[in-house]
């Protein structure tokens, strides 16, 4: 019976040793994969703070430039919508409710023909819809102001 017992303990004893052992290697490589992840983690969010920072400064300078009247209230409207609908996470901005005269004018003219797709129409198109443009431009065009003095309100302030 004790030999029994013995060659039980020969093969049990080693077989808990290599279970242990295997456990151990399992808790460390989980502990690495969790440590790993916690650092993709963190290089995604500042990526994509990063790119949100980027972002804002397109959005500022499109503000200031319309602003002062270097470029039209209805491509400033295009392109800070567009570009305010690609920001991820908490920097994530509804221009429909915060810049509400500004997204009403991209809606105007969002689908309107722009650059070589424009020239190729009827001069009498063109006309009609460069009259739907300046007269909603013209309807909105002091909200537009405030809606692009409160984006610039947003801007951070270098010391």
């Amino acid at each position: 019976m004790t030999l029994w017992l013995g060659l039980a303990a020969l093969i049990v004893v080693p077989l808990a040793a290599y279970a242990v052992y295997l456990l151990v290697k399992l808790y460390q490589q989980h502990r690495r994969h969790v440590a790993f992840m916690a650092q993709a983690q963190q290089r995604q969010a500042e990526g994509i703070r990063q790119r949100n920072a980027n972002i804002m400064e397109s959005v500022y300078t499109i503000a200031e430039a319309a602003l002062q009247g270097q470029c039209d209230l209805s491509e400033a409207a295009i392109r800070l919508c567009k570009l305010m609908e690609v920001l991820q996470g908490e920097s994530q901005i509804d221009a429909a409710s915060c810049y509400p005269a500004l997204h009403e004018l991209y809606l105007v003219v969002q689908d309107m023909p722009r650059g070589e797709a424009r020239s190729t129409l009827a001069k009498q198109e063109r006309m009609k819809l460069d009259l739907i443009r300046m007269k909603a431009e013209a309807r909105l065009n002091e909200t537009i102001k405030a809606d692009l003095a409160r984006i610039l309100e947003t801007k951070p302030q270098v010391a």
